[in-house]
């Protein structure tokens, strides 16, 4: 991890850039990314899709990549894995991206991004990928044996950054190293063979975490993940099942009772509302009432989001030119930057 001077850095210079996109969007340049291993749920929505859609719309030139071959980096199967593309592109267009102003495209697509890769390894050493930390989280999370793909994650990410000369990068602090070892490429690079790569900042993201509804991280994979996709019926049945406590009286109480905190800060983020308000409301109303409260409010915050989903889901065709058109757009600038990297490093023919 970053240490604390290094973290308050990155803040500062988070601020500034924040405060500059107000002023001059059309100086920046956004990439971001999913992997496709399943679907997407509330904690992305607020974790990064609401971002994504507000840097869109404040005319900053935005980019999505579907890390498709990052699928592989900790698990042995692909499968599924067009239909969670299919789906990820639906959720991204449910929720506002427009592929008309943010370029959308698949890892796999774009063989002339994945090329950087050769050079860029040669300016990075095997014990700095050995050290990043999500090399580390990754592996151990996943239990796989350190392939070469994981290994070389921090360089694969430092590829989809700079093939579009992208600037800004929206992030946790935990993502920070990610940041770290782009910059550390792409200064090497353009001391090396001269400039082609831009400086980039990880745009610190202030959004609240929101907690799976057993008060641990949400993930699919821990079963406490209210998905994009989900009807309304599906997400009743699923906050219904989710634990509380025995106490009857509802009290937001994070450290002793993360159960019912994690119910009431979903409620509370989904309708704009202070958990502690609402758990003064239901009071003796216990766990039945709580449950009803956060139902309601996850069902309203995203109805039109899943109306949008279902009438996006009767035009696959759609969705196909979508990835179609943004795959050829991304192999167009990654062939441009190519071009640039070889003219750089004297190796035209």
């Amino acid at each position: 991890m970053p240490n604390e001077g290094s973290y308050e850095a990155a803040l500062r210079r988070s601020n500034e850039v924040h405060a500059d996109l107000l002023v001059h969007p059309e100086n920046y340049t956004m990439l971001t990314g999913d992997r496709p291993t399943g679907r997407l749920h509330l904690g992305h929505y607020f974790g990064t899709l609401v971002d994504r859609v507000r840097l869109q719309d404040m005319g900053i030139k935005t980019n999505i990549v579907i890390a498709d071959y990052q699928v592989i980096t900790d698990r042995d199967t692909t499968q599924n894995i067009q239909d969670n593309v299919y789906n990820m592109v639906v959720d991204y267009l449910a929720c506002g991206i427009d592929p008309a102003k943010t370029m959308i495209f698949t890892h796999s697509a774009v063989p002339e991004e994945n090329q950087l890769m050769l050079p860029f390894l040669s300016l990075i050493t095997e014990a700095e990928m050995e050290r990043n930390p999500t090399v580390k989280a990754e592996q151990e999370a996943s239990g796989h044996e350190l392939t070469g793909l994981l290994l070389t994650y921090p360089v694969h990410q430092a590829c989809d950054i700079l093939f579009c000369k992208g600037n800004i990068v929206p992030v946790g602090r935990d993502q920070l190293p990610h940041i770290e070892a782009t910059n550390k490429i792409a200064r090497k690079f353009n001391k090396r063979y001269g400039k082609v790569f831009p400086e980039v900042t990880g745009l610190l993201t202030s959004t609240p975490l929101l907690p799976g509804l057993d008060g641990r991280k949400m993930s699919k994979s821990y079963g406490n993940a209210i998905s994009l996709s989900m009807t309304a019926e599906e997400t009743a049945k699923l906050i219904k099942k989710a634990k509380t406590d025995s106490e009857r009286n509802i009290t937001f109480d994070p450290e002793n009772r993360p159960e019912v905190a994690a119910l009431l800060t979903t409620a509370g983020i989904c309708s704009g509302r202070d958990p502690k308000e609402l758990a003064d409301e239901i009071g003796m109303g216990g766990g039945g009432q709580l449950k009803k409260v956060v139902t309601e409010a996850v069902n309203g915050r995203f109805e039109q989001i899943r109306e949008r989903r279902c009438e996006l889901l009767q035009d696959m065709d759609y969705i196909k030119d979508v990835i179609h058109d943004g795959n050829e757009r991304a192999r167009a600038v990654a062939v441009q930057t190519l071009n640039e990297v070889r003219e750089a490093m004297g190796m035209v023919y």
